[in-house]
């Protein structure tokens, strides 16, 4: 049981880790709104979503979507075109201290559907997760592979808590809101950086 817990602990926090449109989003939410509890739409949803692919990764859904080429294409090519958009909007952003419309344009149904956007609709995420999850959850069975589901979870929610306090943490202490325009600037580039990845990874596939 033991091994297990590690195992799911491991992997979970390898997948989520690197700096991705995901992360971006939640710690950028968490600087940009007036209060931490205002950020918790984006914090939920994402943290709901990982919830979603990890538990059909788990029951083997995964198995099956990955079989189908024409899934990953249209995956793929919503997740380039989504990419583009979200970078252009994180472009133009500005923080709070310069802005404070259009950081309370951020409305909890807003921050519902961008987070469900950047969780379902980055491919590389998806697949990532589904792929290599679902794949490890294959050599454990009953209550094993619950709680190898359950701990992978249990990761998802703390991190993309904890990237909430650490972007309202991030977002009290720089009153010039260069900090923040800064994050906003690499966070774009991020974006269109995964939106070029997936463009040649479809090309060459």
């Amino acid at each position: 049981m033991i091994s297990v817990l590690l195992h799911g602990f491991i992997l979970a926090l390898g997948l989520i880790l690197p700096l991705g449109v995901q992360n971006v989003f939640v710690f950028n939410q968490g600087a940009v709104q007036s209060r931490f509890v205002n950020a918790l739409p984006a914090i939920i949803t994402a943290s709901l979503c990982d919830t979603l692919l990890i538990s059909l990764a788990a029951l083997g859904v995964s198995v099956v979507v990955l079989e189908y080429e024409w899934i990953r294409t249209v995956l793929f090519l919503l997740g380039i075109c989504f990419l583009v958009y979200m970078g252009m909007v994180t472009w133009k952003s500005k923080p709070p201290g310069q802005a404070q419309e259009e950081a309370r344009s951020f409305t909890p149904k807003r921050q519902i559907v961008f987070a469900m956007s950047v969780s379902l609709l980055n491919p590389h995420a998806v697949l990532d997760t589904m792929g290599v999850i679902g794949t490890s959850s294959l050599q454990y069975t009953g209550m094993d592979k619950v709680t190898f589901a359950v701990v992978c979870i249990a990761v998802s929610w703390l991190w993309f808590l904890g990237l909430g306090i650490a972007g309202r943490a991030a977002g009290r202490m720089d009153a010039s809101g260069k900090l923040l325009s800064a994050l906003n600037r690499i966070s774009a580039l991020i974006m269109w950086g995964t939106a070029g990845y997936l463009g040649v990874s479809l090309i060459l596939s």
